[in-house]
């Protein structure tokens, strides 16, 4: 028998344990069905029962498209019957001027009391035009916007269409928080907004509403209006170098570089409408595109040939690219900059910003009707459309320039900063300039 050691016989392994068995989950309650009520009910069921078909294919067979249609012709057609019932309103503004006069008078202040008077009344009603404006344009642009893009949108506050939305999100604004990073440079950050709207308003003094209607009738009113316009983009600059964010920081120079580039195909843009009219006052401007070709085509600057039309096309780009909109609001570029130069902006003071660009977006559009639209002048020389005052013709162009941003801004993809730049260096310039010669060659054989 050996004796060397025996190797330990391997214990046996012991069984795993067989896993617990998990508990069957408790059955889920079933949903609520959702409560409408009979005003939302009905468009919630008629907008998701045919979602996402086209709906629009057979729009006359649907009983609001209809409705719609009605309402808007009876706008239309109320609003001109209100506005041959009113007339022109610069007989109105020198009947109220001569009664301030006259109260001033009785009341013993000298006359230039009451010039100081009329010309604060004539500030207001500037600084309020901007202001429902404001609530005006948001509303439309969330109109346009769910009608190109297919979005359903504010709807059921205020009743008819959203309209008290705007409204409530300006009280909110009102009651929201004024926040100045712990980083930012206090004054300047609150300063900004300032620099950036004021201008915006003072530059509204010539603008022309009707036949020789606006708040200050200037020789130079069309240079008044581009010295005054270019300074709010100081205040931009100011907003972003202020706020101690980079990202901020590189908004307010994309804007300092974008809006003085635009700022010269603008300008010279306009030089043609300038030399056919042989004036900066506005108002010569629009009595120069008086009458019609053959009795029935306007005389306006826009139907010039070809001059006319190039001059229109670079002065819309570049007013839409003043008010860095879409497609060239690379200053804000929310994917790449967060929100940009007003990123570190809250409440009132953000709200600021938007103000003062539809306040933009309106003169742009007041100076596309002024500069190419006739201004305030009839499109046809017949009767029903004659009878309409100046001040609602004026009203209903710009208007429809206005649509032209919002129309714009909801249709195209934002550009990058290089093709940005190249756009208005090499194509709009070396354009505005070829148009000046042209222009110069139209006046030379043409009206000569």
């Amino acid at each position: 028998m050996s004796d060397a050691p025996q190797a330990p016989t391997p214990a046996a392994p012991i069984p795993a344990a067989a896993p617990a068995a998990k508990p069957a989950p408790a059955p889920k309650a079933p949903l609520p069905e959702p409560k409408l009520n009979a005003a939302s009910g009905r468009l919630l069921t008629d907008r998701f029962a045919t979602w996402p078909q086209p709906i629009f294919d057979s729009k006359w067979s649907r009983q609001g498209y209809r409705n719609g249609a009605l309402m808007l012709a009876g706008i239309l057609l109320g609003g001109g019957l209100l506005g041959a019932l009113i007339g022109e309103l610069a007989p109105w503004g020198d009947a109220l001027y001569a009664l301030v006069a006259s109260r001033a008078a009785a009341a013993g202040f000298a006359p230039p009391a009451a010039d100081l008077a009329w010309t604060l009344i004539k500030v207001l009603i500037v600084l309020h035009v901007i202001l429902l404006n404001g609530l005006w344009a948001i509303w439309w642009e969330r109109k346009i916007s769910a009608h190109i893009q297919s979005r359903v949108g504010p709807t059921y506050a205020g009743g008819f269409h959203g309209w008290l939305q705007t409204a409530i999100d300006g009280i909110k604004l009102l009651l929201k928080e004024d926040v100045t990073p712990a980083a930012a440079d206090a004054p300047v950050h609150a300063l900004a907004p300032a620099i950036v709207v004021i201008p915006c308003v003072i530059a509204f003094a010539p603008v022309l509403f009707g036949r020789e209607l606006a708040a200050a009738s200037l020789d130079v009113g069309t240079l008044y209006i581009f010295a005054f316009a270019g300074i709010s983009v100081i205040g931009v600059v100011m907003a972003g170098w202020a706020s101690g964010n980079k990202y901020s920081l590189l908004g307010g120079l994309r804007a300092a570089a974008q809006i003085v580039s635009y700022e010269l195909p603008r300008g010279f843009s306009v030089v043609p409408v300038l030399m056919f009219a042989g004036s900066l006052d506005l108002a010569v401007i629009a009595r120069a595109q008086e009458g019609y070709w053959w009795g029935v085509v306007p005389r306006w600057f826009a139907f010039y040939p070809v001059v006319g039309q190039i001059a229109f096309l670079i002065f819309l780009i570049a007013s839409i690219a003043e008010t860095n909109r879409v497609p060239f609001d690379i200053p804000e570029a929310e994917s790449e900059l967060v929100s940009g130069f007003h990123t570190e902006y809250s409440g009132m003071k953000w709200s600021i910003f938007f103000l003062t660009e539809y306040g933009y977006v309106l003169l742009g559009s007041f100076l596309l009707a002024t500069f190419f639209l006739g201004g305030g002048a009839s499109p046809l020389p017949w009767t029903p459309f004659t009878l309409v005052p100046s001040w609602l013709w004026m009203l209903g162009k710009a208007m429809l320039m206005m649509f032209v941003f919002l129309w714009v801004r909801w249709t195209l993809p934002r550009m990058r900063v290089d093709q940005l730049m190249d756009f208005t260096w090499k194509f709009l310039l070396p354009w505005s300039f070829a148009n000046i010669a042209i222009a110069g060659l139209y006046l030379a054989f043409r009206l000569r």
